[in-house]
């Protein structure tokens, strides 16, 4: 259980399900699943399985006992729509997600054609945003699966940014995050990759929220491109909408 979480788009972290298998070039230096065995070898019993997909009963609940609103990242160290988890499994999360209003919640996958496939069988309330991971051009099919959830909101994950992202379309989506990669073995991301989103947001009048360059170092390297923070949010987070403020 979190109740805070570092990762500058959110406030908090909740995980249901943990673990995950490589499906696209962003996986290669997973920073979940690194996290994942040291926390099986400090000895976690969440943790016993390492980063194979386990669903967590237990964790059900955890959303239930935060009185307070927060902004949660859902599954931050897994994938809720792997293949491995049962639908029945993802149903249940959604309807915990439902009755918990208070919360917003933000499901990131790599699977949207997934969550297209279950999406008439699930609950689509306001407070709940459905985001993929494009990390390179080949990776833009993901969008038009995402684009199809009847979600509140859509957004996109590009990060790692590993390349140019030219024909990137927002029809649809309602907030892009950018970052680099981060860790041992890191890949560069170039910063016309990242201003050329930055624009491309601009023209599609879309939130533009710029992580991190990344980098072994990463917070030597900041979170300012081209000399300011961009740390923009959807509307729907702050105006017209009972869900809590979000102050990055």
């Amino acid at each position: 259980m979190a109740s805070y979480s570092k990762i500058e788009w959110t406030r908090a972290s909740w995980n249901p399900v943990t673990g995950c298998t490589p499906v696209s070039a962003g996986c290669d230096h997973c920073y979940a699943r690194r996290m994942a065995l040291r926390l099986k070898a400090a000895g976690m019993e969440k943790y016993a399985h390492g980063f194979e997909v386990t669903p967590h009963e237990r964790e059900l609940q955890t959303p239930v006992k935060w009185k307070k609103p927060r902004v949660i990242f859902t599954c931050s160290m897994g994938d809720l729509f792997h293949e491995e988890v049962p639908d029945q499994f993802i149903e249940r999360v959604f309807d915990v997600m439902k009755k918990t209003d208070r919360h917003v919640y933000q499901v990131l996958t790599k699977r949207p054609e997934r969550v297209l496939d279950l999406a008439p069988r699930l609950p689509w309330p306001e407070n709940i945003w459905i985001g993929t991971t494009v990390e390179k051009a080949d990776c833009l099919g993901r969008i038009e699966k995402l684009r199809q959830v009847p979600a509140a909101l859509r957004f996109l994950s590009l990060e790692p940014l590993l390349g140019p992202l030219t024909d990137l379309d927002l029809n649809g989506i309602g907030w892009v995050i950018v970052g680099g990669e981060s860790g041992p073995g890191a890949r560069e991301m170039k910063k016309e990759w990242a201003i050329e989103v930055r624009d491309i947001c601009r023209d599609a009048d879309v939130p533009f929220f710029f992580k991190q360059w990344g980098g072994v170092q990463k917070k030597k390297r900041g979170r300012h491109l081209d000399g300011r923070l961009y740390s923009e949010m959807p509307e729907i987070l702050t105006k017209g909408s009972p869900q809590p403020a979000f102050v990055p």
